[in-house]
């Protein structure tokens, strides 16, 4: 599994006395680098992750993508291009990262294809308004950079380096979005009312981007010791919460959860019950647009394979060429 031009795979025993010698480095903060010996289980977490996050990326710039040459004025729409090219960008990014660990970009992009990888459930909501690409920017990307800034110190070299240019640019795309939502909701009442309906609807699936509860979460102890992850999700979405919260106040919005106080005595906003369930039901393909996106994705690829095919075949060339020479 996953061996070509690695490292031989570790035992799954539990008893490969180098287990202990890669988990001294991981305590000690070492990069682990793709040459270096780690156990299947850690390579295999690491792939379905950065797998999910490649994939995230690209099926993101779907929701905005159709909403280019509807934006409002010209330099909307050219920060609305740049950002889905930016999009794009970091999917190819952490592609290349998860190769170094033996899988082929062919077949992660099989995998989403074939409806057996995942990628956000926050993917799957519909762009109603242009309120909501500000609501995206803002809402989705603050809580990617909650969940992506603590990456740049992953355990993994490769992930992490990827991480810190994604970073920056997800930084961006969160200041334009909010951007976006201020100029409306000091707009016309109509304007205000379109971006109090886009929060109102965005609000809880952007909680649920942090993943299920830190008590049901299947794979959160291993990535922590690890340290692919440095913090829970309960963690990551409390801090997403009470950054927030603020922001949304601070431009005359009001939060959708009836629930909502701040704990004097904690210094945190205490937010109501997520639906868990609908978490659970969009993940399995039963969102209000999993069908659309995973279709419109085969269909791009479909598309896209005269433009594959040219590629493969001129490098075939360049590299008979260069054996000829």
């Amino acid at each position: 599994m996953y061996t070509q031009g690695l490292t031989p795979q570790a035992s799954e025993d539990g008893n490969d006395p180098r287990e202990a010698a890669f988990q001294a480095r991981i305590d000690a903060e070492d990069r682990i680098e793709p040459n270096d010996w780690m156990p299947d289980s850690y390579r295999r977490t690491l792939i379905r992750q950065i797998g999910q996050h490649a994939h995230s990326e690209i099926v993101g710039m779907l929701p905005e993508g159709n909403w280019i040459t509807r934006a409002p004025s010209l330099r909307r729409k050219a920060a609305l291009l740049a950002k889905v090219q930016d999009e794009g960008g970091h999917g190819l990014y952490l592609y290349a990262a998860a190769e170094t660990l033996g899988i082929s970009r062919e077949e992660m992009v099989e995998q989403l294809l074939a409806g057996k990888a995942r990628y956000s459930s926050i993917f799957n909501y519909p762009t109603l308004t242009w309120a909501d690409i500000g609501a995206i920017g803002w809402l989705v990307d603050g809580a990617a950079i909650m969940n992506q800034i603590p990456l740049c110190r992953c355990s993994y070299g490769p992930y992490a380096r990827a991480m810190i240019r994604i970073c920056k640019e997800e930084s961006f795309h969160q200041r334009q979005g909010y951007e976006i939502m201020c100029a409306l909701a000091r707009g016309t009442p109509a304007q205000k009312d379109m971006a109090q309906d886009a929060l109102n609807r965005w609000w809880w699936p952007c909680l649920m981007m942090f993943g299920p509860p830190d008590s049901e979460s299947q794979h959160s102890d291993a990535s922590m010791r690890w340290k692919i992850k440095r913090f829970t999700n309960d963690g990551l979405r409390q801090k997403f919460v009470d950054a927030t919260v603020p922001q949304a106040h601070l431009i005359g919005l009001s939060m959708p959860d009836p629930d909502l106080r701040f704990n004097e005595a904690t210094g945190h906003w205490e937010f109501g019950a997520i639906d868990w369930a609908e978490f659970r039901r969009v993940l399995a393909g039963d969102g209000p647009c999993n069908r659309e996106r995973l279709a419109a994705r085969r269909a791009a690829h479909a598309d896209g394979t005269w433009v594959r095919e040219a590629a493969l075949a001129h490098a075939a060339k360049r590299r008979a060429r260069r054996e000829a020479a």
